[in-house]
């Protein structure tokens, strides 16, 4: 039996994703966590075989929760299932150490499918998220600058573009207003850039904010 975390914040998300996998001998929803706080209290108290994540999640990104818990050395099976495009976080996620990309344009079989996969062992992508990631290993000279960040910047990142204050992030990802400007002025150097005008004209132009 496959054991289910699913962690969103829309209770019409979590009830719908329960009713589908209630219709699956083999996978059962154990639990589910409505905040990036209460997934990791949960995986720290409980045993799950899969971890089904939303990346935009209250408090903590699903990205940074996954960064946070490498950095604590648990390495959860985590299939990301997002609003957002693959072209957008799939690649980042992945890099953070998720097992898989779906977006909740998929279909229920494709769910169920990819929830197996991830809890055997191996990793889950489309075929479309294939080729880009063939683009993207054959092609690094032309990566877009985000894909330069690392997981926990690219969060930081997302964050300033989308108004965020330093000392909110701060309180957001449990770090100090110092390493949030340190994480900032990073991130403008490794994508040559030297204001946050620039960096919210990026994200648009990419898609990585509405």
């Amino acid at each position: 039996m496959i054991t289910v975390l699913i962690a969103d914040d829309h209770p019409v998300v979590r009830s719908g994703l329960r009713e589908i996998l209630s219709e699956t001998p083999d996978i059962v929803v154990k639990d589910e966590a409505t905040n990036g706080s209460e997934v990791i209290n949960k995986l720290n108290t409980n045993d799950f075989d899969v971890l089904v994540l939303d990346i935009s999640m209250p408090e903590r990104s699903g990205l940074d929760i996954l960064d946070y818990l490498q950095s604590k050395g648990k390495k959860p099976t985590a299939l990301i299932l997002s609003i957002h495009p693959e072209e957008q976080y799939a690649i980042q996620a992945l890099k953070a150490g998720a097992s898989g990309y779906l977006t909740k344009q998929s279909t229920p079989t494709e769910l169920v499918n990819a929830i197996r996969t991830v809890a055997s062992g191996r990793k889950y992508i489309s075929n479309s998220l294939a080729e880009k990631l063939a683009s993207y290993l054959g092609k690094s000279a032309e990566k877009p600058s985000h894909e330069t960040l690392s997981s926990r910047e690219f969060t930081v990142m997302c964050l300033i573009v989308s108004g965020e204050k330093i000392s909110d992030i701060a309180k957001q990802m449990s770090l100090s207003p110092r390493t949030i400007s340190t994480y900032h002025s990073r991130i403008l150097k490794k994508m040559r850039m030297t204001s946050d005008a620039q960096l919210i004209n990026y994200a648009v132009q990419h898609r990585l904010i509405e």
